[in-house]
């Protein structure tokens, strides 16, 4: 097996240039034009990536999700398998990929977000998908588990990389606008401009909304940008900006009782909220070389987060990384070869400071740290062809990290770690063009940020907190292709952990810490996309969600299934009508609701929601949409926060008293909107 490490690869990289007789992929043909990789082409680029990867990949084109209401990634990736998401309130929502951040009762652990390729994760490896504004995107890449290895992703869920248009993909003036229940009211003016040197897109989008449940009202601001630049025959370079200014309120989570009865309800005490103020800058420069692609770039974030929550989170951060990745293509001799290379370092800096909470304002002062952290993942992959239509793969990812935390407020509770650690990947994927058939195993190390690291003890004060890697080993087999009415993305995986990363309600007395590292649980599931064309008319497109999550005999919860993820999630859509005016009702159906608690003591109840879009095209260029949710009005409970053990309501009362754990589906809407484009 090639090492991943740069230095170690050179001769392989050397070698397959040398003996370059024929490109192995049909877009490098010999005497075809060296491809400069933008975003005009990208979705060409994109689709032989996947060809060429023996797992779960799915594409999300924008044409998907446009006739939406889409403010969240839970909108975006509605219909691809092995997504599993569900709404809190307003863009907060839990994102799953094959149990990642299972127990995580807010934000996200587990995936590496990126823009464009560019990795937006916080250096200790965090991610908060807030900023990601989908009316901006072109295409979604799902990369699940160790498939996001070329992207440098290294964690049990694997990499979602949102992709912006420029001004090749998406030239000219596109306007949009929408709204409807709830006082919601978004907009979006996008431009976009090219010419032989270079291009430019700039695109500005508002949202508000008061939200379906009492505080939770929200409003945005965002502006992203990029212009790229034609350098000679073979090289371009591309600037992205973007900065957000957003401002939500946090209704929090209710009791079982409270979510079925008064879905609408939100929580007041405290204020609340989560405001962002963030800027990005970005730059990636590709060079098309005579067998492959070179490219190589830098990225610095700067945010401010006010997050009054149980305490008044103020936080001033900064992240800053470069990136280089190699893909060459050819052959050794007769047999098609190919190679990855890459390396992403992202270094970041958190002033982190806690204060009493004061309805919203910060009162006397709790926490005061400087949180300095490192992460740094080389991987290499390589691919052959020993017969036809069979690819051998084999890569891995080194992975170095270390967090430092020095408390000023209590400088006892200081702490530093490192971490170092290598996680291999070998599959094979055979290719019959219509359809593929693969499989792989491979190793995924996760590290602990600083909300595992930093904890507040019961009765203490924040401070370092010993927390291991997650480290796993996963088996996937599974196919995808077309073949006549049918298009269809099967895997089966089957993920081994140690020291997975849990997080629950802290309990005091008990258990002080918020996250542990559990001995051994087992993630297994199915995950499953099929679409059919039943006529010209007339198509259908379903996923499917088999998860079984559960503890390997533990000490003290033995074999009990892990909460939060249900064993089922089905959901489908049927259109019907043409691309000048189609009606698509919708069906989002969990037969049996999540267990609640690590004690298997309390399981939600399952739903069915009915949703239904429309279109009308009403000129070239200008389409009328509309989307309804939950027709039926529908009440039952859409997301969990993980327990140790469920406390119940006491019938007896009226007063709640159980565990403010749940999150209700969101109630009856419907949104409509125009969108131009000139």
């Amino acid at each position: 097996m090639p090492s991943i490490h740069a230095a170690r690869s050179l001769p392989l990289c050397a070698l397959v240039l040398a003996l370059s007789g024929r490109p192995a992929f049909a877009e490098e043909e010999a005497g075809r034009p060296a491809i400069i990789v933008t975003a005009a082409a990208l979705d060409d680029a994109a689709t032989e990536r996947v060809r060429r990867t023996p797992g779960g990949v799915d594409l999300v084109a924008s044409t998907e999700y446009e006739n939406r209401l889409a403010v969240s990634l839970r909108d975006v990736l509605a219909f691809s398998p092995g997504v599993y998401t569900q709404p809190r309130f307003g863009q907060e929502v839990r994102i799953s990929i094959r149990g990642s951040g299972l127990s995580r009762g807010f934000h996200m652990r587990g995936l590496t977000l990126l823009q464009d390729g560019i990795p937006i994760n916080m250096a200790d490896d965090n991610g908060d998908f807030q900023e990601l504004d989908p009316q901006v995107f072109s295409q979604v890449e799902v990369y699940r588990g160790a498939n996001a290895l070329r992207l440098g992703g290294s964690t049990l869920g694997g990499a979602i990389n949102a992709v912006t248009p420029t001004g090749r993909s998406a030239p000219g003036i596109e306007a949009r606008m929408d709204g409807g229940s709830f006082d919601t009211l978004r907009g979006k003016l996008a431009y976009g401009h090219a010419d032989a040197r270079g291009d430019v897109y700039i695109a500005v989008s508002g949202d508000r909304s008061d939200g379906d449940r009492a505080h939770a009202d929200r409003r945005a601001l965002r502006f992203n940008s990029n212009a790229g630049l034609r350098i000679g025959h073979s090289v371009e370079t591309r600037f992205y900006a973007s900065v957000q200014t957003i401002r939500q309120k946090l209704p929090g989570a209710l009791t079982e009782r409270a979510a079925l009865n008064d879905p609408g309800r939100g929580n007041f005490a405290g204020d609340q909220a989560r405001d962002i103020d963030s800027i990005r800058l970005q730059n990636r420069t590709t060079v098309a070389l005579a067998a492959g692609t070179l490219a190589f770039g830098a990225y610095y974030n700067a945010k401010s987060l006010h997050h009054p929550i149980f305490q008044v989170i103020d936080q001033k951060s900064e992240d800053r990384g470069v990136f280089a990745s190699l893909d060459l293509a050819g052959s050794i001799g007769s047999i098609p070869a190919a190679i990855t290379i890459g390396t992403q370092a992202r270094f970041g800096r958190t002033a982190a400071r806690q204060f009493i909470n004061l309805s919203g304002r910060s009162g006397a002062p709790m926490a005061n740290a400087l949180q300095t952290a490192r992460t740094i993942n080389s991987y290499g992959e390589a691919r052959i062809a020993p017969v036809a239509d069979l690819w051998l793969i084999a890569g891995g990812i080194y992975t170095h990290g270390t967090r430092d935390i020095a408390n000023r407020f209590a400088p006892q509770r200081s702490g530093r770690v490192s971490f170092d650690a290598f996680a291999p990947k070998f599959g094979l994927l055979y290719d019959r063009g219509a359809w593929q058939i693969y499989g792989n195993i491979s190793r995924s190390v996760e590290l602990p940020g600083f909300s595992e690291l930093s904890q507040t003890p019961a009765g203490g004060a924040p401070g370092f907190t010993p927390v291991r890697p997650q480290r796993a080993w996963t088996a996937e087999v599974g196919t995808r292709g077309t073949v006549g009415i049918a298009s269809w993305d099967i895997s089966l995986y089957r993920a081994d952990i140690r020291g997975e990363m849990l997080q629950y309600n802290v309990v005091p007395g008990v258990i002080p810490a918020a996250t542990f590292n559990a001995d051994r649980t087992r993630h297994q599931g199915v995950e499953a996309g099929l679409s059919l064309v039943l006529a010209p008319w007339a198509k259908v497109r379903q996923v499917y969600q088999y998860s079984d999550f559960r503890f390997r005999r533990d000490t003290q919860f033995g074999d009990n299934r892990l909460p939060v993820v249900p064993r089922h999630a089905y959901r489908a859509e049927l259109t019907l009508g043409s691309e000048s005016l189609s009606l698509s009702p919708a069906v989002e159906w969990l037969p049996q609701g999540a267990w609640v608690d690590y004690a298997n003591s309390k399981r939600a109840g399952g739903y069915a929601l009915l949703n239904l879009g429309a279109q009308a095209v009403l000129r070239d260029g200008v389409t009328l949409f509309l989307d309804a949710r939950n027709l039926t009005a529908r009440r039952a409970i859409g997301d969990i926060s993980a327990l140790v053990r469920y406390v119940p309501d006491n019938p007896a009362t009226s007063t709640d008293e159980g565990s403010a754990a749940f999150y209700p589906v969101e109630r009856r809407a419907v949104y409509a909107g125009v969108r131009a484009r000139f």
